[in-house]
């Protein structure tokens, strides 16, 4: 998987670079709502990852956010996040990433996941370990949730994702965490956890595209995740995600899977 993961890697550093010189000059679209959103520096990243990912890898299969369409279960499959964090790009905001992974045939063998800003690589192959600009990462030791610092995202859906979401927020407050945080990149998210950064984060709704790669590398760096809609081990076909740095996890599950609705949104 070494050479996989290296093709990642640059596939994402490229991406990255086109993202990093576009910001405040790209024209912002609006996909299914307003506040659901998608740029031409979006287009362009993907359109550059794919093209590299087809000349590095002949015959294999692309799923990408913007305009790649193949099945999760394909035998050689690339799933490309060209700008996760696009509202915080579209708005000027300096953290946003891209998301590179390969999987065969359902199962995720490498991935990187590159922060343009910070110049943060962040990558993993199967069984190989996790790291950060080539140096190893560990999730955090911590065993206490009222000692944790928690991120969150919210989905586009503003009804009964929404009222979960606050729901979960609420409980997870009530046991003293230290805090919360919504940082807007889920792929940020997954490698800040495995950075030792966060204790825990939880989403409700993903798209493979999300989380392919940093679900590896959380994996890898000795992370725990779960599918929040079934609560089995999370994998490529997931809905949403509960995860951690597995010492927290039964308190973290306790507080995000029953959370109530608050009937406030």
């Amino acid at each position: 998987m070494k050479e996989i993961v290296e093709i990642a890697q640059e596939a994402a550093m490229r991406g990255g670079r086109i993202i990093a010189s576009s910001i405040g000059t790209g024209d912002t679209m609006q996909k299914d709502s307003t506040y659901n959103l998608v740029t031409d520096a979006d287009r362009r990243s993907e359109e550059h990852i794919a093209h590299f990912l087809s000349q590095e890898m002949p015959g294999s299969s692309i799923l990408g956010e913007e305009m790649h369409r193949a099945a999760l279960e394909s035998d050689r499959l690339w799933v490309v996040d060209p700008l996760d964090g696009t509202t915080n790009f579209s708005h000027g905001i300096p953290h946003f990433g891209v998301s590179v992974a390969y999987a065969e045939t359902g199962t995720i063998l490498a991935g990187a996941v590159y922060d343009p800003m910070r110049r943060e690589m962040f990558s993993a192959s199967l069984g190989q370990g996790a790291t950060l600009n080539g140096n190893p990462i560990r999730v955090s030791g911590n065993s206490r949730l009222n000692q944790s610092i928690i991120a969150t995202g919210f989905y586009y859906d503003r009804g009964e994702t929404m009222e979960k979401t606050l729901g979960a927020l609420h409980a997870l407050f009530n046991k003293d965490i230290h805090c919360m945080r919504r940082m807007g990149a889920a792929s940020l998210d997954l490698t800040w956890l495995a950075a030792g950064r966060f204790d825990g984060y939880f989403e409700y709704t993903l798209s493979p595209w999300d989380f392919a790669a940093g679900l590896l590398i959380l994996s890898e760096a000795g992370g725990r995740a779960i599918d929040a809609r079934t609560g089995m081990p999370a994998d490529l076909f997931a809905s949403g995600l509960i995860c951690s740095n597995g010492r927290i996890h039964d308190e973290l599950v306790a507080c995000t899977v029953n959370a109530p609705r608050l009937g406030i949104v």
